[in-house]
């Protein structure tokens, strides 16, 4: 049973059926360009999940299988993605109670797997024998890895910024990498003209089954926790699907009658791209792109997000912030995270450069997004 009845433009507010959206070869609003938000039957989905089975089975990312656009569970491609820790070191904080939810563990070590397992179930699911997408690193290894396990072909398109170990890793799963003269924006812009030129094709990347199946972290965060919301939750932004994805994950608690509240949402970017600050401090509706930034936080290098609006519209209606670190206080934040055993790479320890930049307090859950091996710039 599938509970997804549309899509909605987070611009314009266009609402879109189910196959209306899956018939496009690049799902964004075809009245605006915008990217869209899947909305559910949700009285159908409270008959489900109100159960005392439900509530008691340990957080796991299939577990929350029906607030995700599948139509057959039968052809859901999983790696044992999610479930991952929420760690608790009182030495990192001195200012209330912080928790880690240390993505690092997921298979090919960042948060990207719970998108891409829902991806590659949806490229199957369309009877697609190939994928393509633009990335950083971490979503084309994730996708990479899950369309091998899969069968599928796997191109990838590279800006120049990648690290040698994330590259080296997508190339491990035999995927094609194609690199491009120029930052994210323009890779996805080729990633997607592949698709349109080649029907065979599943465009993956930071469109709405990616962001449906990014939800997973934020109902695991509050099933880790017994149920009770946090006071904060502190994300990276890049493109702006995360923290979006938290969000909505806290908000349909709420719809289901799981929870009664939502936590504020607090979204750090590197002030070399920071769009989503720029717009959030000077209470804009537009993102402005920032044109190839230059950030030792390469995973969220990404200077027009896709989901910008998104990741605004986390921020003002869970009335939290945007915040903006410095390449140096990433790094620190990355260092000391280390020191007290939780390795990241500099983009998953800037939420903890965040909390430590806001001094914030009460209960606090940052999201370490990604595995320190993928990017060791400054360890000697």
């Amino acid at each position: 049973m599938v509970y997804v009845t549309s899509f909605r433009c987070f611009r314009c507010s266009r609402q879109y059926k189910p196959e209306e959206i899956e018939k496009l070869p690049i799902p964004r609003c075809s009245n605006c360009g915008s990217a869209l938000d899947a909305e559910y039957d949700y009285s159908s989905i409270r008959k489900i999940i109100l159960r005392d089975d439900f509530m008691r089975d340990k957080p796991a990312h299939w577990k929350y299988w029906a607030f995700m656009p599948v139509k057959d569970l039968s052809k859901i491609i999983t790696m044992g993605e999610g479930g991952t820790p929420l760690l608790e070191n009182i030495r990192l904080w001195k200012k209330g109670r912080l928790l880690i939810k240390y993505e690092a563990s997921n298979p090919t070590g960042s948060f990207k797997d719970r998108g891409s397992s829902l991806e590659i179930t949806k490229a199957l699911e369309f009877g697609k024998r190939k994928v393509a997408l633009a990335s950083t690193g971490n979503m084309g290894a994730s996708v990479a890895a899950y369309a091998a396990y899969a069968g599928l072909e796997c191109t990838v398109f590279i800006p120049d910024i990648v690290g040698k170990e994330k590259l080296t890793q997508i190339k491990a799963y035999g995927a094609k990498t194609i690199m491009v003269d120029g930052d994210y924006s323009v890779a996805m812009t080729e990633a997607e003209n592949f698709v349109v030129s080649n029907p065979d094709s599943f465009l993956t990347g930071d469109y709405p089954w990616r962001s449906e199946g990014t939800k997973t972290l934020g109902f695991e965060i509050a099933d880790q926790l017994y149920w009770r919301i946090p006071d904060h939750v502190v994300v990276p932004v890049g493109n702006g699907t995360l923290i979006w994805s938290v969000f909505e994950a806290f908000r349909e608690l709420v719809l289901v009658g799981i929870t009664d509240r939502i936590p504020r949402i607090i979204g750090v970017q590197v002030e070399n791209c920071d769009p989503v600050v720029h717009a959030w401090e000077n209470e804009l509706g537009e993102i402005i792109p920032v044109k190839d930034p230059q950030t030792v936080a390469t995973a969220i290098a990404c200077g027009d997000p896709i989901d910008g609006l998104a990741a605004l519209r986390a921020i003002r209606e869970s009335g939290g912030e945007a915040v903006r670190v410095s390449d140096k206080e990433a790094m620190s934040a990355r260092d000391m995270l280390a020191s007290n055993g939780i390795f990241v790479e500099p983009s998953g320890a800037v939420a903890y450069a965040g909390i430590i930049k806001k001094k914030l307090a009460g209960t606090v859950v940052a999201v370490a997004t990604g595995h320190g091996l993928k990017d060791m710039i400054g360890i000697k």
